[in-house]
């Protein structure tokens, strides 16, 4: 009974931490990609786990092997004369030839991979976000003029705080879920960077350039990442929050927003040099 009992816990913990990784956040000893909820996202891991992982295994083990069998025989005591052999034109070519292939095989879908992460096609809506010392500022161009300033939630004594931690933000960025999403990122101090994993989102937010990405959740959740560009003192404290909800709560929470957020209609001054 103890046994059943302790393998029962075993898998009620199992399942929690599965539940907590498809929320959009790291678990401890998690192994591996976040759990995906975004098409780029089941790309990436496709990409990783049925390509990249396999040929570098192969490698590793291949290399591993030929230290071994040269250790064994061509050790000084099997060879107390050593060779003098300096070139062999047979293995050279391999040797450059193999690595070539390799690259150009796995060169293909990379290449693919980062075209289609590059621009939106027919988005539903586009969201700015504007990284700023040391928070995130969301604006929705085409559903008003409302600004939206996010930051990490903290604690009366200033400490960070919220759940998870170093995590929570006190204005989540809100999305409806199943939208293609151009997302246009912009720097309005130092570099900062949009990263959210689940969702297969990167990209830089560049002072005095406009940089675009785009991405859609497929299941309603909250969706967490953070600022992984050394930008500052409070670079460790800059979290992202997105929340996946369907398209009727997120049109009830856009009217919210436009009362809530009325006072900070007027966006604070942004040079933008160019738009890629």
């Amino acid at each position: 009974m103890r046994w059943m009992s302790r393998a029962a816990a075993i898998a009620l913990s199992a399942a929690a931490s599965i539940q907590a990784a498809q929320a959009g956040q790291p678990v401890p000893w998690g192994l591996g990609l976040q759990p995906g909820a975004s098409p780029i996202k089941h790309d990436i891991a496709w990409f990783h786990d049925a390509m990249l992982l396999p040929i570098i295994t192969v490698i590793t083990l291949f290399v591993l092997a030929l230290l071994l069998y040269t250790m064994s025989r061509f050790s000084a005591a099997r060879n107390p004369t050593p060779s003098r052999t300096t070139h062999n034109t047979t293995i050279e070519v391999l040797w450059t030839v193999v690595p070539i292939v390799i690259l150009v095989v796995i060169a293909i879908p990379s290449f693919r991979l980062l075209y289609k992460q590059d621009r939106a096609v027919n988005p539903d809506m586009t969201i700015k976000v504007t990284g700023r010392q040391w928070y995130w500022q969301y604006e929705y161009p085409d559903h008003g003029t409302f600004v939206i300033d996010s930051r990490i939630v903290r604690d009366k004594d200033g400490k960070p705080a919220g759940e998870p931690r170093l995590l929570e933000v006190d204005n989540r960025l809100v999305v409806p879920v199943g939208a293609t999403i151009r997302t246009l990122v912009a720097g309005a101090d130092v570099l900062h960077s949009f990263f959210i994993p689940s969702l297969a989102v990167q990209i830089y937010s560049v002072p005095g350039r406009l940089n675009e990405t785009w991405f859609q959740v497929e299941k309603e959740g909250i969706y967490y990442g953070q600022c992984n560009q050394i930008c500052g003192t409070d670079h460790a404290y800059m979290p992202i929050a997105i929340e996946a909800v369907s398209k009727e709560k997120f049109q009830r929470w856009l009217e919210e927003a436009k009362v809530k957020f009325a006072d900070n209609a007027a966006p604070r001054p942004l040079a933008i040099a160019s738009a890629d």
